[in-house]
């Protein structure tokens, strides 16, 4: 009886060790949050004005749907060797945590750019008329990272395919907000951000927090995550204003592998 016992109490052990990882393995669910956000409470960041660390925390939207695209070409074995020997000086095994072992990224769209809509103007107060090209620069600071995505402006927001708009204050403690979905093979298929002028409590943000928060979402538009680095852009709190050799080294091996899991064929 005893041994019946023993053997049934391993084999349940079993089963649960089986459960956890299996559900440590499953991709994240098809809608999710993340953000950015400035914290008053925090130390001044290093930015040129001054203005409060901008910190990015939960509550930016990733949804799934299916796309005509065609699959990637994926060898599993090259794969794993370039994140093997491109992984050193960047975060990729902290968004691949966060991802369920899944890269996502936009097809190369180097001859056929993305098309960005930045909202030119806003009745909110404290817009200042310099913001939308701030914006702009932050999608060309990308570009120039190294990745094999460039970025257009357009005119009319029903011709983009990135629209950014303006809010007064989101009712968190966040200031940007960034949507995108994927399709069945983690081809980011669309995304939006949101940018505030205003933190939670009503205060306004600086010209240089929101130029380091529109660098931060525009990071995951590309399909970057946040990382513990407080030398980031990336980071949950925003304490930079440029992207460091991380955030453009982690971009790279992003679009160096294609989109999908890296850890099955």
């Amino acid at each position: 009886m005893k041994r019946l016992v023993a053997v049934l109490a391993l084999a349940v052990a079993a089963m649960a060790v089986f459960i956890v990882t299996q559900a440590r393995r499953l991709p994240p669910r098809a809608v999710l949050t993340v953000a950015a956000t400035v914290d008053t409470t925090l130390p001044p960041a290093p930015l040129a004005t001054g203005d409060s660390a901008s910190t990015a925390g939960a509550a930016d939207l990733v949804s799934v749907r299916t796309s005509s695209l065609p699959p990637p070409r994926r060898d599993l074995a090259e794969i794993q060797r370039r994140l093997t020997d491109g992984e050193s000086g960047t975060y990729i095994r902290e968004i691949l945590l966060q991802r369920g072992d899944n890269n996502a990224r936009w097809p190369d769209r180097q001859l056929e750019p993305l098309r960005v809509w930045v909202q030119p103007q806003s009745d909110i107060a404290d817009f200042d008329r310099s913001l939308p090209e701030r914006v702009r620069q932050a999608f060309d600071r990308w570009t120039r990272a190294g990745v094999p995505v460039a970025f257009t402006f357009v005119v009319d927001s029903a011709r983009s395919d990135i629209p950014v708009v303006w809010v007064d204050k989101f009712d968190m403690a966040i200031s940007g907000r960034t949507r995108w979905t994927h399709d069945q093979h983690w081809w980011i298929v669309g995304a939006s951000i949101e940018l505030a002028l205003h933190h939670q409590s009503g205060s306004p943000l600086g010209g240089d927090a929101v130029a380091a928060i529109a660098l931060h979402e525009v990071g995951h538009v590309l399909g970057l995550d946040h990382t513990m680095d407080e030398r980031s852009i990336m980071c949950a709190r925003v304490r930079v204003s440029d992207l460091s050799p991380a955030d453009e080294h982690t971009a790279q091996l992003v679009y160096s592998i294609p989109p999908g899991s890296v850890v099955n064929p």
